[in-house]
Parts: C-alpha cells; sequence; structure tokens
C-alpha cells in the first residue's frame, strides 16, 4: 500500500506531471493481472518456496532500479509495470503455501488470518511511508527500506518446510 499510497505523491514531488502517476498506477493494475497468473502457473510448476523467493527478488530488484534510475515518465510507467507484474503474485503461492502445508480443511481459517496480516501490512506501508515522509521530507528512506524488506521477505521463504503437517491418527479403544 506504500506505492499505491505514495507513487503519485513522489512523482510529483520530483516534478513529473499528474498523468505520469496515474499512467504508473494503471500498469500496476494491468500487470497484475498477467503476473498474478504467471506467478500461479509457476507455483504449479515449480517448488512454491523457491518461486516465492524468486518474485521477492524480482520485487527487490524492480525497487532498487526505481530508486536509483533517474525519475522519467517512462522509467515510471515501466516501474508501474514491473512492480505490478510481481504486486499480488503472492496470493496465489501464499495460498497454495497454505493448502499444501495444512490441507484443505483449515484452508479458510488459515489464510484467513494471512489475508488479515496483510492487510496490517497494508496498513504500516501507508502509514508509515507518511510518516518517513514527514520526518524526512523525502521518500528515499522509506524505499530503501521496502527493498531491505523484500530481500528479508526473499530470504525468509527460503527455509519453509513447505511438506505437508502430518496428524496422528487416533484409533478407537
Amino acid at each position: 500500500m506504500f506505492i499505491a499510497t505514495h507513487l503519485p505523491s513522489y512523482i510529483a514531488d520530483k516534478g513529473l506531471p499528474g498523468n505520469t502517476a496515474a499512467m504508473a498506477l494503471a500498469y500496476v493494475g494491468i500487470f497484475n493481472i498477467f503476473g498474478s497468473y504467471f506467478w500461479g502457473l509457476m507455483g504449479d510448476r515449480f517448488n512454491k518456496r523457491y518461486v516465492m523467493t524468486s518474485l521477492y527478488t524480482m520485487r527487490a530488484i524492480v525497487l532498487a532500479l526505481f530508486v536509483t534510475v533517474p525519475l522519467s515518465t517512462q522509467s515510471a510507467t515501466v516501474f508501474g509495470a514491473a512492480i505490478g507484474f510481481c504486486w499480488l503474485g503472492t496470493v496465489p503461492l501464499t495460498s497454495g503455501l497454505v493448502r499444501q502445508i495444512f490441507g484443505a480443511k483449515y484452508m479458510s481459517t488459515l489464510y484467513g488470518l494471512v489475508f488479515f496480516t496483510h492487510q496490517i501490512g497494508s496498513f504500516l506501508g501507508a502509514w508509515v511511508g507518511g510518516r518517513v515522509f514527514d520526518h524526512y521530507g523525502s521518500y528515499t528512506p522509506i524505499w530503501w527500506t521496502t527493498v531491505i524488506l523484500a530481500i528479508v521477505a526473499a530470504l525468509l521463504h527460503l527455509p519453509i518446510n513447505d511438506k505437508p503437517v502430518t496428524r496422528p491418527v487416533i484409533q478407537p479403544a
């Protein structure tokens, strides 16, 4: 949500026209469709934890490039497309991992908890982004924080034990 909330202000602060921000956000939405489908397919073909690691690594690279490359209308729209491609690709992978590990019986409860925690993260992304900007007068610290968080997320997915949880069968006495 940091990006969805603050990208237009960031682009405006850099002196680009408002339609650049609108186009970048539109590209996020359009490429999100293709990215979610692509990452879901990759999760069907390959180990989901490695696909998640790849997705978060791609996200970190896209964010780092966006912060380091000079901002222009072209770089903003390319960023929108690239970040959109890995925006919600986590959804099919995360739900697939939850189902794979815990089974269908607990899917709705566990994925509900996953979804809830993502909402907290979304709130914090939007709120902290504003607080950081108010404090520093710049979005640079929060952009680099998102890069670091994407790298941490990539590393956290590597050791996931994705084998199904086995429950002991209780035999009647």
